[in-house]
């Protein structure tokens, strides 16, 4: 993921502010070095004024107390979900069309298939700075949506580094270990909605992040399912993205649809994860963005702020000893809430 430098801002409420289409891509000074963070702008206007008050009225009707989840469930496991960051870092680097995340992807669908689900892997050939690049975007469901669909997602490609080898123990190794346990903790729940786990290859940049050099897995589905029209059964998506850092701050990521933000940020304060919610706010651009274009309900929990002045992100860094299990469980156990809460929401 190639972020630009943005400055956190204090612990006072800061409006939401659209991103602008004459805003270039570029780094923004900070009046203090440790009050740096990285992060993506430009891009257009997400939400006019009266998406938000309805996005206020669907999340107050979204509002349960949190022992809403669902006790029938198994219980998360944070040592599993270590378990799978440590089996996709093994492997090395794992940029888009390498043979390691080839293999990264059979491992993922090995587990999928354990847990009974139905998998789906989309093949397409993408346009890169490098030339075409073979591509594979892997999709599990436990059914076929008629009620409606929660998907859930995250990539699971590495950025290619020519001169670093970068395993992306954070970036890249932790949402999808984590996804891969909530597809085990999830696979025999029939709730109204259906779940759909979709791990995306090609997120990061080759070369320098742009509407064309990124994200380009999300693009090809995101298109892919509007023109089958498979966008109007997906109620939310949930991103995770780089939620393993020990020191765990996740970002107030004001691209996503206000409502389901908002849903999110009142459950983890509600479960007692107020700690972990970062002062800061701001859009990011993620996979999550070619969905919310799609007219997918979309939410990116992400922590932005990875290691002194963001020095772990995109670097030799990012390997095991930054990730931690207890960060892994506490975002587990805030997606399994909002979950129950999303199926309560959607279940008339």
């Amino acid at each position: 993921m190639n972020l630009y430098c943005y400055e956190l801002r204090s612990l006072r409420f800061i409006p939401w502010i659209p991103r602008i289409p004459w805003i270039p891509s570029c780094k923004f000074p900070a009046r203090e070095s440790n009050m740096i963070l990285s992060m993506r702008f430009g891009g257009f206007m997400r939400r006019a004024a009266s998406q938000w008050l309805l996005g206020l009225f669907l999340y107050a009707g979204c509002m349960q107390s949190p022992s809403a989840s669902n006790s029938s469930l198994p219980a998360l496991s944070a040592e599993k979900a270590m378990e799978h960051v440590r089996a996709q870092v093994a492997l090395g680097p794992r940029p888009p069309g390498s043979e390691t995340l080839a293999q990264c992807r059979e491992y993922i669908v090995r587990h999928l298939k354990e847990y009974g689900y139905e998998i789906e892997e989309d093949k397409f050939e993408a346009t890169t700075p490098y030339g075409p690049k073979k591509m594979c975007n892997v999709i599990a469901r436990t059914g076929k949506g008629d009620k409606g669909v929660i998907a859930l997602a995250s990539h699971y490609d590495t950025k290619y580094m020519e001169s670093v080898r970068f395993v992306g123990a954070n970036d890249g190794a932790s949402s999808t270990g984590l996804l891969l346990e909530l597809a085990r903790v999830v696979a025999k729940d029939r709730g109204p909605l259906d779940y759909w786990l979709v791990f995306l290859d090609g997120e990061e940049a080759f070369v320098e992040w742009s509407s064309f050099d990124s994200t380009y897995g999300s693009r090809h589905l995101a298109r892919r399912w509007k023109k089958e029209g498979v966008t109007d059964k997906i109620r939310a998506l949930v991103l995770l993205d780089m939620i393993g850092d020990k020191d765990l701050d996740i970002m107030r990521e004001t691209n996503s649809t206000p409502w389901l933000r908002e849903l999110v940020w009142s459950t983890a304060q509600e479960m007692g994860l107020g700690g972990v919610l970062s002062p800061s706010q701001g859009p990011i651009e993620d996979d999550h963005i070619p969905f919310l274009d799609a007219g997918v309900p979309s939410v990116d929990i992400i922590d932005l702020n990875y290691g002194p002045g963001n020095s772990y992100h995109h670097a030799a860094a990012d390997t095991l000893d930054k990730v931690s299990a207890e960060s892994l469980e506490k975002v587990g156990k805030l997606v399994l809430a909002v979950l129950a809460k999303l199926q309560k929401r959607f279940a008339g």
